[in-house]
């Protein structure tokens, strides 16, 4: 099996069709097959509430999802990944924009710079690892003008790869803006990139659980290495291992926008002033004290997703009772608390127990908490999320290493 078959994102026979379609259009250099694609295959689209499509994705634990919120598409791209952005539209702007799929977030971001700038640059890098992922991207309507020049981009890097044979896509790309489509593993591509150059990343892979190798502690160090000092990394994930791998690779985190989900996305930056929500309390508490928070790995950045999601199972099993809180039942939330519930009370001082902490309100429990007094939700270079993490998880490291723990 291919590496990109494996990382595919959407649907298998979708997938399939695409690359038919043109192998088609090579064999016989007719654009045919390409034109009248999606309204023949157009069941396999997802129209979205803003009026643009999503499609469906690969099954995955037996349930098959849209690769975007039903809420909207392409609303996603500006509300998670445009709106969190404090871009200095009179300076030149360079975006990284991993998994870039159909292209919405690219489309959104060069929107919002035409919109804005007057005479500045921009550059996105493109990189997605799935020429049909990226072909789909041209086989959909346009759900915005600025659509049209990231096909144009997208169109030519198929070309030069042989996986399209005509030039279609009639919109020109502005001489302002610079558009690089990378098809290839994203890992790879970022040892290759600059140091210190992005003021923005898009991070937009499909889930965690299908794609661990990109929300990696070791993949995140890459992305320190390459962003500015007051660069913005943004994800729609709220996962805590992620946040965990945001911090421990040397990145402040706050709450993203909110949108067709419960919980808002993540935003990551070296400089804690740019970002203006504090991760929830309780999120704080979870990733700093339980197993939950234990990032993903991939020191070479080279492992499978299936080798990664293994590896941190079995350093959760470790971490649980010894370095870490269990996270069962959601435990180190209660900490500082009164109880009222007895049966869920026993459950949870069971598990402070094992970590050298008698009670959900005994001096050790309010020792560890003692920086969320403080909390607040706008951050600043003293107060934010990620300095009151690690204070938790330094004071959770004396509990057990001075009580008595070590002697049970």
């Amino acid at each position: 099996m291919s590496y990109e078959k494996n990382a595919r994102v959407i649907n298998d026979d979708i997938f399939d069709l695409i690359n038919s379609c043109f192998e088609k259009e090579r064999n016989s250099r007719n654009i045919n097959s390409r034109c009248n694609f999606f309204d023949e295959y157009k069941d396999y689209f997802v129209l979205t509430d803003d009026g643009s499509y999503s499609i469906k994705s690969k099954e995955i634990n037996h349930k098959v999802e849209t690769l975007h919120t039903s809420t909207g598409a392409i609303s996603e791209s500006f509300e998670k990944f445009i709106k969190p952005m404090k871009f200095n539209y009179n300076e030149d702007i360079a975006i990284l924009d991993i998994c870039a799929g159909l292209g919405y977030n690219s489309s959104a971001a060069i929107a919002d710079f035409i919109k804005n700038s007057s005479d500045s640059n921009l550059q996105i890098d493109m990189v997605e690892i799935s020429k049909a992922t990226l072909a789909c991207g041209l086989l959909v309507p346009s759900p915005i003008p600025e659509h049209d020049i990231t096909k144009k981009a997208i169109e030519n890097e198929l070309i030069k790869k042989d996986y399209a044979s005509i030039s279609y896509e009639k919109c020109e790309i502005p001489e302002n803006i610079d558009i690089n489509v990378y098809i290839e593993d994203a890992r790879q591509t970022i040892q290759n990139l600059e140091d210190n150059y992005y003021d923005a990343i898009f991070l937009d892979p499909f889930s965690q659980n299908m794609a661990p190798e990109l929300f990696s502690l070791d993949f995140f160090r890459q992305f320190r290495r390459v962003i500015k000092d007051n660069g913005i990394i943004a994800t729609y994930t709220s996962s805590a291992p992620v946040r965990a791998g945001f911090i421990e690779s040397g990145f402040h985190v706050g709450q993203g926008p909110i949108f067709g989900r419960k919980q808002g996305g993540t935003l990551a930056s070296p400089n804690p002033e740019v970002l203006d929500k504090s991760l929830p309390k309780n999120d704080e508490i979870r990733i700093a004290l339980s197993d939950v928070g234990i990032p993903f790995r991939d020191p070479n950045l080279n492992n499978n997703s299936d080798f990664i999601l293994d590896k941190r199972s079995e350093v959760r099993h470790n971490a649980r009772h010894n370095t870490k809180i269990s996270s069962a039942v959601k435990t180190p939330i209660f900490l500082t608390k009164k109880m009222d519930d007895e049966k869920l009370k026993r459950r949870v001082e069971r598990n402070l127990a094992k970590m050298n902490i008698p009670s959900t309100t005994s001096k050790e429990a309010f020792y560890i908490l003692e920086c969320e007094e403080n909390y607040k939700e706008k951050q600043d270079l003293k107060n934010n999320s990620r300095n009151r993490i690690l204070d938790m998880i330094k004071k959770l490291a004396y509990e057990v290493k001075n009580g008595d723990y070590n002697a049970k």
